[in-house]
């Protein structure tokens, strides 16, 4: 899902699912509702894909005491095209699965990686400055 592989991101949602990201970069939703707002989100979102060449994924999955929730570390690294140099991308996803589909999906990102690997930090730094 990370490296592009695969079907469609919003495909492994249930109808009603829910995508959170706790830790939104400024003019991101914190929050999509249902498989055809993810769908549509991620979608527009695709054109960011073209500012990483990304070289290889790694996932650590941990089950948890309750059947349904999955947390997993992802780490991908390439280099960045706009900075041009290498780069490491680390994020936490903690995933609430039913039926084999995805009702609630938490994506943690640190939003200084995001900003840097987005060519967004001059967003990133005005949201925080209040500019």
């Amino acid at each position: 899902m990370v490296a592009g592989e695969g079907g469609p991101f919003a495909d492994l949602f249930a109808a009603d699912g829910v995508l959170e990201y706790p830790f939104a970069l400024p003019g991101q939703p914190r929050e999509l509702r249902g498989r055809d707002a993810i769908r549509a989100y991620h979608g527009g979102a695709a054109a960011s894909r073209g500012l990483f060449e990304m070289d290889g994924v790694d996932a650590v999955v941990h089950e948890t005491t309750d059947p349904e929730v999955v947390v997993a570390q992802i780490e991908h690294h390439g280099r960045s095209a706009v900075t041009g140099g290498p780069y490491r991308f680390r994020a936490l996803g903690v995933m609430r699965v039913r039926a084999g589909e995805i009702v609630l999906y938490q994506d943690y990102m640190d939003p200084i990686a995001t900003a840097r690997l987005l060519g967004r930090s001059a967003d990133l730094a005005a949201a925080l400055t209040g500019s």
